[in-house]
């Protein structure tokens, strides 16, 4: 079985901790583990379930965070797909069962979100080998988690009849739901026939591809150019760009699901979530006797049923109750608990206000490490740059700014208009402006430097390159 993982998310409704370029599928310890949601998704893909290496499709934006996170949970995906602009689910599976389909057109793929929570690994690679079974029979299986609460955030499935002899536990697909309101969901949870829509299916390359072709055949054609267009960068495969705008943007419910008569839903309990709010981040994290989830620096005083995380700076709580408090370096979030679906609102004001705050953390990552804004003023930034080990920063010069590196930890190499030294912890060394200037970490672990600039002008487009080894385009580096 090929799983393809779909990450190109942006978890808009849990900012601030995710954010446009550093969303929820990266962020460590959500649920009360350290491992991100994409690396735990890939480490239940073991190959003592079954599974090949997968096939990942990302945003090219998150290219290098993909692979470094996929190198933490100890898997080397057979291939990391670029998409140069959303087009939805429908079109991202079609990338993958054409290239699954290249080797094999009765491969059985496994799609599934980077980003969701699942509790019972055994009974998911169980369910997946058994949903295998009848997608090999030439359906299209999605999982249907058995409701557990009338919840509003999820769309519905109704089950139809039990399929033949040979496919246990599956059935027919009798209607799709979007998602309802709370008096809908209640007599959804009483009829004992609706599941929760998973987003999680199995299928075979050339029955998804067939079906594609009856009911969307723009999606088809659109993903077939793109690839048979693509480019490798470093071991990615980037899709073309001009080929993949033309698919419309939809998912495969949509495109798919909803029109066809090969539709199959299997039903589970196996501790899922989606982690699309805030609440059910606190539905699926561990809670203290109060009903408390604290991560971070807080005291509380009769407070209950909260979820609390801090970053950087202490939190106090007296009296409170079903709130969300969350503090980041440059921003702090108090929510009621039942409000938590609306924080996405917050998000689209922030990007019609052009802030900041919906992009980037004060930490900004990049394929060769981070750098954090420590303090900013007139004329002036503080910066913490961290190098890892073999990571190299591009040949740059600024017009407008000058800097001065001080290394704290570790040794750096420094080239200045072609004049290449060593510097090391306790040591610093001063780039003027216009000089041409690189840094990179030649050691075995990681380099950090305070980072001063003094100019005029500080942002991160002063920044002229001659050469980058991560083939980085302009606004990737801004």
């Amino acid at each position: 079985m090929i799983p393809v993982i779909l990450s190109g998310g942006s978890g808009t409704r849990l900012w601030p901790l995710s954010r446009a370029m550093y969303p929820k599928q990266f962020v460590s310890g959500l649920n009360g583990e350290k491992a991100s949601l994409l690396s735990a998704t890939l480490a239940r893909l073991a190959p003592q379930n079954g599974f090949a290496a997968p096939i990942v499709v990302c945003n090219n934006a998150h290219r290098f965070l993909v692979r470094e996170h996929a190198a933490e949970a100890g898997v080397e995906p057979e291939s990391v797909v670029l998409e140069p602009s959303a087009r939805n689910t429908a079109p991202a599976i079609a990338v993958a069962a054409l290239l699954a389909a290249r080797r094999d057109p009765a491969a059985i793929l496994a799609i599934m979100p980077s980003d969701h929570v699942i509790a019972d690994t055994a009974g998911f690679a169980d369910a997946v080998r058994r949903a295998a079974e009848v997608a090999s029979r030439g359906r299209i299986v999605l999982f249907g988690i058995a409701p557990t609460e009338p919840h509003t955030g999820y769309g519905y499935i109704r089950k139809g009849n039990a399929l033949a002899e040979g496919t246990e536990g599956a059935f027919e697909v009798d209607s799709f739901f979007e998602k309802p309101n709370a008096e809908t969901a209640q007599t959804y949870l009483e009829d004992g026939r609706y599941l929760w829509n998973s987003g999680i299916f199995v299928f075979r390359a050339d029955t998804y591809l067939d079906e594609l072709a009856r009911h969307n055949r723009a999606v088809l054609a659109a993903a077939r150019e793109a690839l048979e267009h693509a480019s490798e960068d470093l071991g990615f495969l980037r899709l073309d760009e001009t080929a993949f705008a033309k698919a419309p943007s939809i998912s495969v419910d949509y495109a798919v699901m909803e029109k066809t008569d090969k539709a199959a839903v299997l039903p589970l309990s196996i501790g899922w979530s989606d982690l699309g709010s805030w609440a059910s981040l606190w539905d699926a994290a561990p809670r203290n006797a109060e009903g408390n989830f604290i991560q971070g620096d807080a005291l509380t005083e009769d407070t209950t049923d909260c979820y609390i995380r801090s970053e950087k700076a202490l939190i106090s709580t007296i009296g409170v109750k079903d709130l969300v408090i969350v503090e980041t370096p440059d921003t702090v979030l108090v929510a009621d608990k039942s409000r938590s679906q609306d924080v996405a609102r917050f998000v689209t004001r922030l990007k019609a206000a052009n802030r900041k705050e919906q992009e980037q953390h004060l930490r900004s990552y990049r394929p060769w490490g981070f750098f954090e804004t420590l303090n900013m003023g007139p004329r002036f930034q503080v910066k913490l740059l961290h190098v890892k080990p073999g990571g190299i920063l591009s040949m740059q010069m600024h017009h407008h700014r000058s800097e001065h590196w001080v290394v704290v930890q570790g040794t750096a190499r420094v080239t200045v208009d072609g004049t290449e030294k060593l510097v090391r912890e306790n040591e610093s060394v001063y780039i003027v402006a216009t000089q041409w200037h690189r840094l990179e970490n030649p050691g075995k672990v990681p380099l950090e430097l305070i980072e001063v600039q003094i100019g005029t002008y500080l942002g991160e487009d002063d920044i002229i390159r001659s050469d980058d080894i991560y083939n980085r385009g302009d606004g990737e580096t801004r």
